[in-house]
Formats: structure tokens, C-alpha cells, sequence
């Protein structure tokens, strides 16, 4: 019996070891199936990231002046700068400037001292900003504009294609041949003290709500979190009062289409209508000679607030321009034009491209077709409707007459918009004399 039970023993404490070396193994080969999906992981980033210099290097070869204008306050600013210059060293290009924002020359003046200085491709490196300014400047010339985006939205950037997370493939990109032809927003406040003063967008200018988050979004928290912190500037403004005015637009057939007594908590005019993770207005597109806009209201509090939760994301899902059918307390309404004129009952805060202007009752939308040579990658963008790249020296006249292609004039009205307070009229000219004398203006 003795005998038995010392065998046992040693039998269990076998069966034990056993049992732990099994452990141990698939402990290991867990480890080992972690360290193999990283590296995995991490190889298909690099191949990503590899693929997009080889893709854009294959249209370079251009030899013109370049001007890098760098806002100095960015954190990557100085890398940026550095990788700037090796990257140039590397691929035999010579002439290049450098010349920094300042709080009393913003990217607009740095653009024009570029172009003065013989510039042919200006290209900003900065967040949505410094790009809206530099663009401001270079739109409706013959010369290239690239973006280096070291910002921490970088909406445009990633509405056009460009990495905003691989140097090397930006900078690529901003110095090769292909481009597009991309309009150019454009907001005068005529209330102002300078009511001919034509703020330029590319993405998104609106009144109201969106403005008042922007106002009160940390700006170190911003750093911080990027886009997200937007959130946090929101929370303090979902109850505020509702903006009463009226609405006129300018169709892309001339027709004229007014809406009085109109109610929301935004209005907004985009550009390009993708931002990180949603779509506002998907229909939006960057080179079609129209502006999207839209108008967002809520009502019952939260709940409408989560109501249009659900419609932001139901148009992100579906990509199309209309309402959840689920949603009772939310509205949402979107128009194509190309031109609006906005009248509010009380001033409201407006913003462009993420950049605060003053509060004003009396706006005044246009855009300016294709008026500006981006560097872009050559890849299928949303909100594309049909510009093609160009090849050779932006500032050559056979690379402007690639450049020029037809734009969609499609229009689109949410079917919520069905208002009895809505009139339309028919009328092939502007607006206004005060609009037609300032065709072709071009101001930030």
C-alpha cells in the first residue's frame, strides 16, 4: 500500500510539472503570436507610409523656387524646418526660402513676400490656419500651392489626401508635378468696418454654435487631444439662445431661393465637408465652383442634441445629404449655391477654417472656381467631382491648361426644406451691384 502511494504522489506531481510546462508553452507561444502581430503591424505601416513616397516621387522632378512658410509656434516647427532642408539636400533642389509667421505678418503677407522674392510653389507648413491664410494669397495665380501639415486638425490636408502623419510623403508630394484645382471660399462680414473684405476658406466657415465652440476650445488641451477638445468647448454653449434670420441663395442656375424667419443654432458653408471620423456635408465637393451649406438646429435639449448625434452619423454612414428617419428633435438642412447672402435678427459669432473673425448680422458668401493649384497626391478623394492633375511647372502655361478641368453644377436641398416661408425667383445675375463690383477681389 506504501508502495501505491508514493507512486501516486509521483504520478501527480508528473502530471503537475506536466500541466505547468504546457502553461509555460502557451504563455510562450501567446508572447510569440503578440511580438509577431507587432511586427506585422508595424510592417505594413512602414510599407504604407514607404508606398506614398514611392507613389508621389513618381511625378517628381520639377526644378523650380520654392518658399516654405513655417508657423513657429507649432511643436514640430523646428523639426519640420530640418527635415525641410536634408530633404532638399537629398533630392538637388536648391532654391528654397524659409520665411515664419509672425503675430504681425500672417501667412498671407509671408505668401505675397514669397512670391515677390520669385517664388513659383509656395507651400505652408502649419495647421488649417497657416494653410487657409497662404492659400488666401495664392489663389487665382498661376503659381502651386503644397501643404506640409504640422497642425492639429489638419482638415484640408487630409480632405485632399496628404499625409499628415509622414513628413517624407508630404514633402514628396508638395514637390512633385501632380496637382488639382480646388475653389476657393470666401466670407465678407458687410457690417464690418470693411465690408469688402473677402475672408478666404477651404474647409468650413459658419455663424453661431460652431464659432462659440471654437471660442471657448482650450488651446493647450487642443495640443493635447487635437480635434477632440472642440468637445469640450461645445459643452458650455448647447443651451444658448437660437439664431432667427433669413437665408438667400444663389443656385447654381441663376435662380435665387429665399428663406425668411429661418431658425438654427449654425449655419455653416463648406468646402470640403469630411472631418476626422464624420461627415457633415456629403455632398460637398472641393472643385465644383458651389458651397454646401447647412443649417443645424435642436430642440428639447439633450435629447435634440442626441438626435443630431444621430443624423451627423447617419450621413456619414449612407454619404448622403438628408435627415435619420429615426430623429424627432433635431433639423438639419443642406443646400448647394454658389453664393448666399445671410441676415441675422442679433449678431453671432463667425469663424473660417477654425479662425475667429468678429460677431455680425450681415454675410455675404461667394467662391472663386478653381482658383488654386494644390499639390495633392494621386489618389480618389471625397468630394472630388472631377478635377484632374496636372504635370510640369505650375507656372508654365501647358501645366495651368491641364490644371483646368469642368466642375459638377449639381444642387441638392434636403427634403425637410419644404417651407412655406421659401420663395423662389428667377434671376441670371448677382444678387447685388455691391456683389457684381466685387467679382474677382481676392482677400483674406
Amino acid at each position: 500500500m506504501k508502495y501505491f502511494s508514493v507512486s501516486q504522489e509521483k504520478t501527480k506531481k508528473s502530471i503537475i510539472i506536466l500541466l505547468m510546462s504546457r502553461g509555460w508553452i502557451i504563455a510562450l507561444l501567446v508572447v510569440a503570436a503578440l511580438i509577431s502581430l507587432a511586427l506585422l503591424v508595424g510592417l505594413i505601416v512602414g510599407l504604407r507610409r514607404r508606398h506614398q513616397v514611392v507613389q508621389a516621387e513618381q511625378r517628381y522632378g520639377d526644378k523650380v523656387n520654392y518658399a516654405f512658410i513655417i508657423n513657429p509656434s507649432k511643436p514640430q516647427a523646428e523639426e519640420t524646418r530640418a527635415f525641410i532642408k536634408k530633404f532638399c539636400l537629398d533630392h538637388h533642389i536648391s532654391d528654397i526660402m524659409f520665411i515664419d509667421t509672425q503675430l504681425d505678418k500672417d501667412g498671407r503677407a509671408c505668401a505675397e513676400e514669397a512670391l515677390a522674392h520669385g517664388a513659383d510653389v509656395v507651400v505652408a507648413c502649419g495647421g488649417d490656419g497657416t494653410v487657409r491664410t497662404v492659400a488666401s494669397a495664392i489663389s487665382g495665380t498661376s503659381h502651386a500651392f503644397g501643404i506640409v501639415p504640422i497642425g492639429t486638425g489638419n482638415l484640408f490636408a487630409r480632405n485632399m489626401g496628404i499625409p499628415v502623419d509622414n513628413l517624407e510623403a508630404a514633402m514628396t508630394i508638395a514637390t512633385s508635378h501632380g496637382s488639382r484645382r480646388v475653389d476657393m471660399g470666401r466670407m465678407a462680414l458687410l457690417d464690418s468696418d470693411d465690408p469688402e473684405h473677402k475672408h478666404g476658406f477651404l474647409i468650413i466657415a459658419g455663424v453661431g454654435f460652431d464659432a462659440q465652440m471654437i471660442d471657448d476650445t482650450n488651446p493647450d488641451l487642443k495640443k493635447a487631444i487635437s480635434w477632440m477638445a472642440y468637445f469640450w468647448g461645445a459643452i458650455s454653449h448647447l443651451f444658448e439662445s437660437r439664431i432667427h434670420g433669413s437665408i438667400i441663395l444663389r443656385k447654381a442656375d441663376g435662380s435665387i431661393h429665399e428663406t425668411k424667419g429661418e431658425t438654427f443654432r449654425t449655419l455653416m458653408a463648406g468646402n470640403c465637408g469630411r472631418i476626422p471620423g464624420f461627415t457633415l456635408m456629403p455632398d460637398a465637393a472641393f472643385d465644383d465652383g458651389l458651397l454646401d451649406f447647412e443649417t443645424l438646429d435642436t430642440t428639447h435639449g439633450l435629447l435634440g442634441w442626441f438626435n443630431l448625434a444621430i443624423d451627423v452619423i447617419h450621413q456619414t454612414v449612407t454619404r448622403k445629404a438628408e435627415q435619420s428617419p429615426i430623429t424627432k428633435h433635431s433639423t438639419v438642412k443642406q443646400y448647394q449655391a454658389r453664393s448666399a447672402e445671410i441676415m441675422l435678427e442679433k449678431p453671432a459669432l463667425a469663424e473660417v477654417d477654425g479662425d475667429l473673425l468678429e460677431k455680425t448680422q450681415h454675410i455675404r458668401f461667394t467662391v472663386d472656381r478653381q482658383a488654386l493649384t494644390v499639390r495633392a497626391p494621386q489618389i480618389n478623394v471625397a468630394g472630388q467631382s472631377g478635377s484632374q492633375e496636372g504635370t510640369g511647372n505650375p507656372g508654365d502655361p501647358e501645366t495651368q491648361r491641364e490644371g483646368k478641368t469642368t466642375g459638377a453644377t449639381s444642387q441638392s436641398a434636403n427634403p425637410r426644406t419644404n417651407d412655406p416661408r421659401t420663395t423662389d425667383s428667377r434671376d441670371n445675375g448677382p444678387l447685388t451691384s455691391k456683389e457684381a463690383s466685387t467679382l474677382g477681389q481676392v482677400s483674406l
